[in-house]
């Protein structure tokens, strides 16, 4: 079976970097979950997830994808969880994936605040239209 490019690249990539690395950081680059694996490189980019939520909180609340945060939230808890019991831990994964959950529960609370604020609105108009 032959390595595909990308993986040669990469590792060429990786070797000729190794021989520059600081020896105070030595333990993370020769880490199992370190800078030479995926499991330091995909929690890295998740961190896009984050920025996506973080810049929601300037959307109004009812423009909110309330599926779309309780999932992220749900996915969130979930690898938080995984990502301290598969060996070997990822802490990187873990604060993630629990900013993650963070940021898109505190959108469900604003999405639900929302959506209660309306209902007391339309039940005061319904009271005052009443009379």
């Amino acid at each position: 079976m032959s390595v595909p490019i990308a993986s040669k690249v990469y590792q060429s990539l990786v070797g000729s970097v190794d021989k520059h690395v600081p020896s105070g950081l030595r333990p993370l680059w020769q880490h199992p979950a370190g800078p030479k694996t995926v499991f330091f490189w995909a929690p890295v980019f998740k961190w896009g997830l984050v920025a996506a939520s973080l810049s929601d909180i300037a959307r109004p609340a009812d423009k909110l994808s309330i599926p779309q945060c309780a999932s992220l939230a749900c996915t969130g808890l979930i690898w938080s969880r995984y990502s301290l019991v598969i060996i070997p831990k990822n802490y990187g994964l873990f604060s993630v994936n629990l900013f993650v959950a963070i940021v898109n529960i505190g959108q469900l609370a604003r999405a639900y605040k929302f959506q209660m604020d309306q209902k007391e609105k339309e039940s005061a108009s319904v009271k005052v239209e009443a009379n």
